[in-house]
């Protein structure tokens, strides 16, 4: 087994025993059945006391077979309203990138915690999509507003 699957069996196993209450991250099932540890789809509840209050928010996050010395790719749904997310759905995030904070230690659970924590407190030095940016830089209240309709697209899983 390589070193990237052996880690992700452990993160797997910590997650089922310790995973804060609203967020889920799963192996991706396979066609035959089985379970893809390289690809995880997760769920991050948004926090309460932010305009992200009541949002599910679908992550993918994809591992390399380097993993954990490189870290996943993870995603939002494309077009995702935020100023540090990329059109494409990609989170910028300095823990996520290699050449900032990433290192092999940081866990699935932080990388969630992380993103949700990045829902709320936007990086205004590190924009990803120009949009979202000037809203949040230039009027919070409409990018607040904004943000609700975000919000809405992405109700509790039934």
């Amino acid at each position: 087994m390589s070193l990237a699957l052996s880690r992700l069996a452990e993160e797997r196993k910590s997650w089922r025993k310790d995973h804060p209450f609203g967020f889920s991250a799963r192996p991706a099932q396979a066609e035959d059945g089985s379970s893809n540890m390289m690809f995880w789809r997760c769920l991050i509840p948004g926090k309460k006391g932010t305009p992200w209050e009541n949002g599910y928010f679908p992550v993918t996050m994809e591992f390399p077979q380097e993993y954990p010395s490189r870290p996943p790719k993870c995603r939002l749904p494309e077009k995702f309203f935020h100023p540090n997310v990329y059109p494409s759905g990609t989170i910028c995030l300095s823990i996520l990138n290699e050449e900032q904070g990433w290192r092999p230690g940081i866990s699935i659970k932080q990388i969630l915690l992380g993103i949700q924590d990045l829902l709320d407190n936007a990086n205004p030095n590190s924009p990803a999509q120009s949009d979202a940016y000037e809203m949040f830089t230039q009027n919070l209240a409409e990018y607040k507003k904004r943000v609700a309709k975000e919000v809405a697209k992405y109700p509790m899983p039934e």
